[in-house]
């Protein structure tokens, strides 16, 4: 959420910068500023009110106590008059700050400066390209193909269980995916990266405060009964460790990583870029978090973007780094990159990670601050990224390393897989 001084100081700014996320900002900047002016000075006029009322309560006192009963309570009278506009007060000033909230929450981050223009992902940068492709001619089968002969996840039982995309993993399926956990969790740590296990539902002030709500895409699954959110993504409960904390400078950057099954709804997926491994409504996935102070988060995230590249290159899987356009970067970030690796079988990229700095957007809704040299508090920077989604790494992992004989396993997993092939 963008801090209401920022904009008011900054109005044609934020306008032309958030217009590269082909967002109009015009007229709801517009109606924040006069809500700020209406919200201001409605508190100057309460803050007025009080302290005459106090001052008259004082003052009465002193009247009774010098014997001027009829001075004193005809005082009384206006302190009950002040009273009453108090409280007028106090509504209207509650109701705009509610409706300025309203509005705020309705503002996309501002972009960072290198955002490329553009409508959709088809106008994203490619940063980079690494790893090659390999030729399997036409024998090459999609994981879906694979994953049935070998018997290593089971889609059917899945929709017989639960629904669509909600596959069972099972046998060395199950192993594979485990694997990769065990192993993006240890390379995580190795870069500092402290592991959490942290809650899988949330509430709806940890949804607001990472962004996921209001939630207008209608993708999160919503416990009703107790009015829980199933998370979309570690980011939400890990980062809300952090709500309503003031954090110690010197204790900066904290860094946090953790395992978690991921629910979306995906309302509006359907086709063929959904089949298999490609779009589930649980999927399990590996997330780093990282809370920042604003000088160094930039620095941070090309750590992040680096620390997901390093994994990429040792599982030997073909990778490109896109820098997404205005048109596709999310609602909350300021500048993101996208990981995708190759599918050979399906000849396309697949997304696997999204790394992003949230600058301060993220800290305003948690109020998640820290205290600089000067003992101004100030806003921390919040930062987090995939590290990695596992269901397009296993379908890449599965295709790309399939030969005439089964499916080999990169070398960095045999260790945690206890085998070489399926």
């Amino acid at each position: 959420m963008l801090q209401v001084p920022y904009i008011r100081n900054h109005k044609e700014e934020v306008i032309t910068k958030l217009a590269v996320k082909n967002f109009d900002a015009k007229d709801i900047i517009g109606e924040i500023i006069a809500l700020d002016e209406k919200r201001r000075k409605t508190q100057a006029e309460l803050d007025n009110t009080l302290s005459e009322s106090n001052k008259l309560s004082k003052d009465i006192g002193m009247l009774y106590k010098s014997g001027n009963i009829d001075e004193a309570n005809a005082k009384k009278v206006e302190t009950a008059d002040l009273k009453e506009k108090s409280q007028e007060l106090s509504q209207v000033l509650s109701s705009t700050e509610n409706e300025l909230k309203e509005k705020l929450v309705q503002i996309p981050n501002i972009p960072h400066e290198s955002v490329p223009v553009g409508n959709s992902e088809e106008d994203n940068k490619v940063v980079s390209e690494e790893g090659e492709i390999r030729n399997l001619g036409n024998t090459a089968k999609p994981h879906w193909e694979l994953v049935a002969e070998k018997n290593i996840i089971d889609f059917e039982l899945g929709v017989k269980i639960t629904g669509a995309g909600f596959p069972v993993y099972r046998g060395k399926g199950a192993r594979l995916q485990r694997a990769l956990i065990n192993y993006f969790l240890d390379k995580n740590i190795e870069e500092g990266y402290e592991e959490v296990i942290p809650p899988y539902l949330v509430n709806e002030y940890s949804g607001f405060g990472t962004g996921q709500l209001p939630d207008k895409e209608g993708q999160m699954y919503h416990v009703t009964g107790d009015n829980l959110y199933l998370i979309p993504t570690a980011e939400v409960p890990v980062t809300n460790i952090f709500r309503d904390v003031i954090v110690k400078k010197e204790d900066l950057p904290i860094k946090c990583t953790a395992y978690t099954p991921c629910f979306r709804r995906e309302a509006g997926s359907y086709g063929k870029d959904v089949r298999g491994l490609n779009r589930l409504h649980q999927f399990d996935k590996v997330e780093i978090v990282q809370i920042e102070h604003p000088n160094h988060s930039y620095k941070a995230l090309d750590a992040m973007v680096e620390h997901v590249a390093k994994i990429l290159r040792e599982l030997g899987l073909p990778f490109r780094i896109l820098k997404l356009c205005g048109g596709d970067i999310s609602f909350t970030s300021a500048l993101t990159y996208d990981f995708e690796v190759y599918s050979i079988a399906q000849e396309k990229w697949l997304e696997v990670s999204s790394v992003s700095n949230f600058e301060s957007y993220q800290s305003n809704r948690l109020k998640l601050r820290f205290k600089d040299d000067d003992k101004k508090t100030t806003l921390c920077h919040s930062l987090n990224g995939s590290s990695l989604a596992l269901p397009r790494i296993m379908a890449a992992l599965i295709e790309n390393y399939q030969d005439a004989n089964g499916i080999n396993i990169p070398e960095v997993l045999i260790p945690y897989c206890g085998f070489d092939k399926i």
